[in-house]
């Protein structure tokens, strides 16, 4: 029987993050790994992801490079080499997370964990060691989540991928068929069509990302990706596939119609689910809602007090960076602290190209909570440092209330959004107005001065495009840039 003050359960990053941060608090602390340390982000979703993204924008600006002087010739790709490339990036963050948790004093076991009882679990052991029993004051449970399964569309590596499977490929194939088109299928569609994939979107709904990021923003996406040769179908359901000797066909229902769509692999990307399902949750008493989300309170508490759930799993959105600072709030609250999950925003972002970036509410959930909302839009070719990059698609959107100027939200599309994002979470977070930004003296020439015009925008006439401004400044609609 091995004893801790805080045992965790999963080591992606809500969990490594808590028991570092418990460790740090003094408390001792076991924490529990079935699979890969690190969890899906750092070994088969985030890091593994914006790798082959990072090389395939790559590659596409080598295709381009002629239009800035360069003549660099053909360029071939080794996908194989690109993938052991990719590999140790991987395994360098992921080396470091075990080195971070033994250097902090945490114990690390390899297995499978189920509860017993409410302050017991067993673990069956990874490497044949057999099962061991681990009693705890306190359970974090940060399992993740994995992807959702259609049926008709069982995945097997091989023919039908999910997206784990479409990162671990050793070649390209000629045509892709991705159902879903989230940001994870619109991200592992894009890379794969810039290495030169036909790719075709099947979504359900009548748009991309819809609810998910400003449909403006979206738009950008959209026809972008359509204009390099992306095809889509909406308001179209995936019923199932044939394989028709060496190729497959998608049959797809739209509007009742049947359509096949010819394809050599399909990749299922319609979203994932909580990881609740696998540790004998009811020995623990730890209730679980509809969808399979374990259900917390403010602190990160379960129904049961001294078991708290973190991450995926512990409900939307399913984002590592959110999962981090739950972990981080867990853990003090088990140190004494008296803290809670209090955030105005948790900032998002979507790793196409060009990028969407997201905090804060979007125009109509402004609106529908009551807010007279402003809205100071600013163009990325009216910006020198993004003309210079050779990247002047897309706009900052700053939305605002009208009666405070406090800023309420910034989406971003364009390169680097998701580096300008975190100036907009701050302002945010600290109740900022549109004039605190464009007070703010921006260095030039940068991508962040578009965040200090769009607020200009938001609350009076910008100085870098000409816009139309009625009296009271509640309408601005730009007319032109220079």
């Amino acid at each position: 029987m091995k004893q801790a003050d805080v045992c965790v359960i999963g080591a992606g990053p809500g969990g490594y993050v808590a028991a570092i941060k418990a460790a740090q608090l003094g408390k001792k602390v076991i924490i529990v790994e079935r699979d890969k340390w690190g969890g899906v982000c750092l070994n088969v979703g985030c890091i593994p992801s914006k790798a082959l993204i990072t090389a395939a924008h790559f590659y596409d600006q080598l295709q381009h490079a002629d239009e800035m002087g360069f003549n660099v010739g053909k360029t071939t790709i080794d996908f194989k080499k690109m993938q052991v490339w990719k590999s140790g990036v991987v395994n360098k963050l992921t080396s470091g997370v075990v080195q971070l948790l033994k250097a902090n004093g945490c114990e690390t076991i390899s297995g499978e964990a189920q509860f017993v009882s409410p302050t017991d679990l067993e673990v069956k052991s990874s490497n044949g060691g057999g099962v061991e029993r681990i009693k705890a004051t306190n359970f974090i449970i940060a399992t993740g989540s994995r992807p959702v399964q259609i049926p008709g569309f069982e995945y097997d590596g091989k023919t039908v991928f999910n997206s784990t499977d479409a990162l671990e490929q050793s070649s390209l194939p000629k045509r892709l068929a991705v159902i879903g088109g989230g940001y994870i299928g619109l991200e592992i569609g894009s890379f794969y069509q810039k290495f030169g994939v036909e790719v075709t979107v099947i979504e359900a709904t009548k748009g991309l990302l819809t609810g998910v990021t400003d449909p403006d923003c979206a738009q950008v996406i959209f026809r972008k990706l359509k204009k390099a040769g992306v095809n889509f179908l909406f308001n179209a359901k995936a019923v199932g596939y044939k394989k028709a000797g060496s190729d497959l066909n998608v049959i797809v229902s739209v509007e009742g119609k049947e359509q096949k769509i010819p394809c050599d692999k399909i990749l299922v990307t319609v979203g994932r689910k909580p990881n609740s399902d696998q540790l004998n949750l009811q020995k623990a008493g730890v209730k679980i809602d509809p969808k399979g989300f374990i259900e917390v309170n403010k602190q990160l508490k379960t129904n049961v007090p001294h078991i708290y759930a973190i991450g995926d799993v512990a409900g939307q959105p399913m984002l590592a960076h959110k999962g981090m600072r739950e972990g981080i709030i867990a853990a003090e609250v088990i140190a004494g602290k008296n803290l809670v999950m209090d955030v105005k925003t948790i900032p998002a972002v979507i790793f196409t190209d060009p990028e969407i970036a997201s905090a804060g509410m979007m125009v109509e959930e402004a609106q529908s909570k009551g807010f007279d909302v402003g809205v100071g839009q600013f163009p990325y070719v009216a910006n020198g440092r993004a003309l210079t990059m050779n990247s002047g698609e897309g706009f900052v959107k700053m939305v605002v209330d009208k009666k405070t100027n406090v800023v309420l939200g910034v989406h971003i599309v364009g390169a680097e959004a998701s580096q300008l994002i975190s100036e907009a979470a701050l302002a945010i977070e600290m109740g900022a107005t549109a004039e605190d930004i464009a007070s703010t003296i921006h260095p030039h020439p940068t991508l962040p001065e578009m965040m200090m015009e769009a607020a200009e925008a938001a609350f009076g006439p910008p100085i870098h495009i000409f816009t139309r401004v009625n009296r009271d400044h509640a309408t601005r609609l730009p007319t032109k840039s220079p």
